[in-house]
């Protein structure tokens, strides 16, 4: 099992604090709500394949969204309360 510490060695601080400290990007600011292209949405952290790009679709809300991952069991779904809105 990885510890912070890896964590901080292997991503940007802004990377960390998005994966691990449930930080948020500000909207339309992320690289990844830009690319069109065909194929895989991979984690920064372990590596798994997460999102196939046929599954994603503009929410208009400003950040990447998308309606199924590639396996249920890769994704831990989490309600977050704290920014004044419901976030999963």
């Amino acid at each position: 099992m990885y510890t912070d510490d890896d964590y901080k060695d292997k991503l940007t601080p802004e990377q960390f604090q998005v994966t691990r400290k449930k930080a948020t990007e500000p909207p339309f600011t992320g690289k990844l709500l830009y690319v069109h292209e065909d194929g895989i949405f991979y984690c920064i952290c372990c590596e798994n394949p997460l999102i196939s790009s046929n599954t994603k679709y503009d929410s208009g809300s400003g950040w990447p969204s998308f309606w199924q991952p590639i396996d249920e069991s890769s994704i831990k779904n989490i309600e977050d309360l704290s920014h004044g809105m419901i976030r999963i």
